[in-house]
């Protein structure tokens, strides 16, 4: 659903009934993570700032992402009409802060960057979908499969754009390598923890640890291995290496053992 607006979703179909309180959980939190995009904007906007072509893309990609939030925020407020969306995101952006004044890319190089933004749309997209594969509630359905189309859109931009810049920061493909397992292991560090915890509301002090095991047990346990598959081939295809062959296999599994692993055991000490 390439260009949807908040009116392109049939909100009038919206099934409390269906509704999966963990789900909404995780919702919120990306609500959060999503309305966030002029942030990221900011900081990618210093990073390419003579790259105007691309920064023009940039704000668009932000608009979408932002979009995302919102029609996150909306699907919600109606599976919780306590949830208060401004006061947790006012929470969120006190407590979580991007690198706004940042010239140069915490990636060191505007190629790992690029890398670094590859692995967040692929799993971004892959996730997207898997919570629209496992969830009834058809409108979180809908905006789940628009979010994910958008995302692997995304994916190309940051993926297409990645090319012009690797023989220009010379980029081999162990550096490529190392930036994507350094944004991966990433995935379990304040952000996705703290928007997990400014969204669902606690009058306990924040705790990463805690936080992010009750984010991951109800994350992880939408996936399945061809989320997983699809979530490698694309990695993969941003480091430079076959998206399809026996490595592809071997890591898609391992990563599956990995998720399934991780997610029963946060399941069993009450994540």
């Amino acid at each position: 659903m390439k260009g949807w607006t908040l009116d392109d979703i049939a909100w009038e179909r919206f099934q409390a009934n269906l509704v999966d309180p963990d789900t909404v959980k995780v919702v919120k939190a990306a609500a959060l993570v999503e309305h966030n995009g002029w942030d990221y904007a900011t900081y990618l906007k210093n990073i390419f700032r003579d790259d105007p072509d691309f920064c023009a893309a940039i704000d668009a990609w932000a608009a979408e992402e932002v979009r995302h939030g919102q029609a996150l925020r909306r699907w919600a407020e109606l599976a919780d009409p306590q949830f208060n969306f401004d006061h947790a995101f006012h929470t969120f952006v006190t407590g979580y802060q991007l690198p706004l004044n940042a010239q140069e890319s915490v990636r060191g190089s505007r190629a790992g960057e690029l890398i670094a933004r590859c692995i967040v749309e692929s799993g971004t997209s892959s996730w997207y979908t898997a919570i629209k594969d496992g969830s009834r509630e058809p409108v979180l359905q809908q905006i789940c499969a628009a979010i994910a189309g958008d995302e692997l859109r995304h994916y190309k931009l940051f993926y297409e754009t990645l090319k012009t810049y690797l023989e220009k920061d010379g980029l081999g493909r162990w550096q490529r390598l190392r930036v994507a397992a350094t944004r991966i292991t990433e995935s379990e560090d304040d952000e996705l923890a703290y928007a997990y915890y400014a969204a669902n509301g606690t009058d306990t002090p924040y705790d990463r640890k805690t936080s992010s095991r009750a984010y991951a047990r109800r994350a992880y346990a939408f996936y399945r291995p061809h989320h997983v598959d699809r979530f490698i081939a694309m990695i993969f295809k941003a480091v430079g290496l076959s998206p399809r062959g026996l490595l592809h296999q071997m890591a898609t599994k391992a990563v599956w053992v990995y998720v399934k692993n991780r997610t029963q055991n946060l399941v069993r000490v009450g994540a």
